[in-house]
């Protein structure tokens, strides 16, 4: 019928070959930070590549937050091992470094406010922190789920804090055991209380024993 019209065969074979090996050229080029994904060109805002042996600085670009996270070598070697750490619960390798960077400063987090300084992580204080955490009965299976609401505990103080909290909690509120995991699990962010207002702010709110 007329006011229809059919694309050749041909044609659109031709267009469909044409387009896969202009896709397949772009992406073998195209450095691995240019997103293909759902058709879309390249998103090359991630910033300019780098040579590491004219710079010696690694970076890392979060996808989650507009993050950049610039390390030397040595530092970079620090930063893997504390993802090593981390491999035991499953992580995907981007949520090892969104947990790393809100814990130490290097990616944006509300609950730090301004106080916090950008850091590099050891991994024998990571370790340490999970350890002690794997002491008051939480599984892995628990404490990937605690590592994923509240990643900033890998930033607390081992002894000032999350030591001095569960005590507190002991104390305060008889509360340890079996009923400490479930807090822990519902309410993680108790490990990091270093403030109590008694009801006379201080603008430290996220870290405060009021909320909880």
């Amino acid at each position: 019928m007329l006011g229809k019209s059919f694309a050749s065969p041909l044609l659109t074979l031709d267009f469909a070959a044409r387009l896969s090996f202009f896709s397949t050229d772009l992406a073998t080029a195209a450095p691995n930070n240019l997103n293909f994904s759902n058709g879309i060109l390249p998103n090359v805002t991630r910033g300019a590549c780098t040579s590491l042996a004219a710079t010696k600085k690694w970076e890392l670009h979060s996808t989650a937050q507009t993050a950049s996270i610039t390390l030397n070598d040595e530092d970079r070697k620090a930063w893997e091992a504390c993802k090593q750490a981390l491999s035991v619960f499953q992580f995907s390798d981007e949520e090892e470094d969104k947990i790393l960077g809100k814990a130490f400063g290097h990616v944006h987090s509300p609950y730090w406010s301004e106080e916090r300084k950008k850091e590099v992580p050891q991994f024998e204080i990571v370790s340490e922190k999970l350890e002690y955490l794997r002491s008051l009965n939480l599984s892995d299976d628990d404490l990937g789920k605690l590592l994923k609401k509240f990643p900033e505990v890998l930033g607390c103080s081992l002894e000032e804090e999350l030591r001095n909290n569960v005590q507190v909690l002991a104390k305060e509120w008889g509360i340890e055991g079996k009923s400490l995991k479930n807090v822990l699990l519902r309410n993680p962010k108790v490990l990091g209380y270093n403030v109590d207002c008694r009801g006379d702010c201080m603008a430290q709110c996220t870290r405060c024993w009021v909320r909880f």
